[in-house]
């Protein structure tokens, strides 16, 4: 049984940090690419951060040089650093992992598993 738990979320002021965090169970081997989604109320769904077992990364326009997603080693666990928060990074960020692709896209329709989201507000 797959299952992808995030946790780290609640509240940060405008400029502040946070970090949130999600582990990965049920796999039999580690995910080849990890990352993180949010919804904003009033917005659709949009991919901000994603990495692939090698390290390499992917950001949305919106959080390059603002967040920062990382996984470490063989565990299946990935993080996102969010610094310089803004009201518009209020919202749900789920996070996904696609067992079999590279990270290669935003479209949300090509990962398999996703968690059931932690939220963020900034205030």
């Amino acid at each position: 049984h797959v299952q992808l738990v995030e946790s780290g979320g609640g509240s940060v002021q405008t400029g502040g940090s946070l970090t949130l965090s999600c582990t990965v169970s049920g796999y039999d081997y580690i995910a080849i690419c990890l990352g993180w989604f949010r919804q904003s109320p009033g917005k659709g769904r949009e991919g901000v951060a994603l990495i692939d077992k090698y390290g390499s990364t992917m950001y949305s326009d919106s959080v390059k040089g603002r967040f920062t997603v990382s996984r470490y080693g063989t565990e299946n666990a990935v993080y996102l650093r969010i610094d310089n928060a803004q009201p518009e990074d209020a919202g749900s960020y789920f996070c996904v992992a696609d067992r079999t692709h590279y990270c290669h896209t935003f479209d949300g329709s090509v990962f398999e598993d996703w968690g059931q989201g932690t939220q963020v507000t900034v205030s």
